[in-house]
């Protein structure tokens, strides 16, 4: 994109079940960059500094609404976007009280200081480390067979197919959802299938190729998730809709 660079690396195999990569974005210009964060089911920890603001680490929770945000001028982040598990177990936080927010870390949080943004593969190498030695020795399998499952559906799953798969309760599904994630199972599954529908609108389709009931159906979810119509969201005017233009280039 003119003026923005964005870079993100998947991490190795054994912090797959909880980050899904660690990447970072750069607006090196003079004017600051307005853009439409969509939901994409992550909970990003930022570390962030600009010519007008100092170096701050920012834990942003899950999305359900699109949200007009603009990135200052001169801005470097480093960034590792974790999945619902990371946070559950590495972060071993509740985020349900941040869900469309985000709340500021302590600024010697994991060691990082402004000194790591000089060098991304070596931020990318110390936080990777870092990662590692959270992982928990133990994991509620049910919770892994879960996300598995999700995640490989492109959230088109019912919760009732879940439970019977996973041999956990349906109500004690989304119980945990709500207290740990500030969503229903049901509204994740949406994220991810909206996510999975920005793919294809990337190649300019803009039609429904998941398990939309009709057209009207696709379009009103598309909406819901960017505030605009399939059709303009494809346009994506001043490249302000970030997500798709990072998936337009893949």
């Amino acid at each position: 994109m003119n003026n923005f660079y964005y870079k993100a690396i998947k991490p190795d195999e054994s912090l797959l079940d909880f980050v899904e990569n660690i990447g970072m974005f750069h607006n090196p210009s003079d004017k600051d960059m307005e853009v439409v964060l969509m939901p994409d089911g992550r909970i990003d920890l930022f570390f962030m500094q600009s010519h007008s603001e100092a170096f701050q680490i920012t834990l942003i929770g899950l999305e359900n609404v699109p949200e007009q945000q603009v990135i200052p001028a001169n801005t470097l982040a480093f960034k590792i976007s974790f999945k619902p598990l990371g946070a559950e177990y590495l972060l071993q936080t509740s985020i349900a009280d941040i869900l469309n927010s985000a709340k500021v870390l302590p600024k010697n949080f994991w060691d990082i200081t402004n000194d790591d943004l000089k060098d991304f593969e070596a931020f990318y190498t110390k936080t990777a480390k870092k990662l590692k030695e959270l992982l928990p020795k133990e994991i509620d399998e049910r919770k892994r067979k879960l996300f598995k499952l999700v995640y490989a559906s492109n959230g088109e799953i019912k919760v009732k197919e879940l439970s019977e798969k996973i041999f956990w309760s349906s109500r004690e599904i989304n119980r945990y959802f709500n207290k740990q994630f500030g969503l229903s199972l049901n509204a994740f599954c949406k994220i991810l299938r909206f996510k999975a529908s920005l793919e294809h609108i990337a190649k300019g389709r803009i039609f429904p190729e998941l398990n939309f009931t009709d057209q009207t159906h696709f379009i009103k979810e598309i909406k819901k998730f960017s505030g605009v119509v399939p059709s303009e969201l494809l346009k994506n005017k001043d490249d302000r809709f970030i997500l798709l233009s990072v998936l337009k280039r893949q």
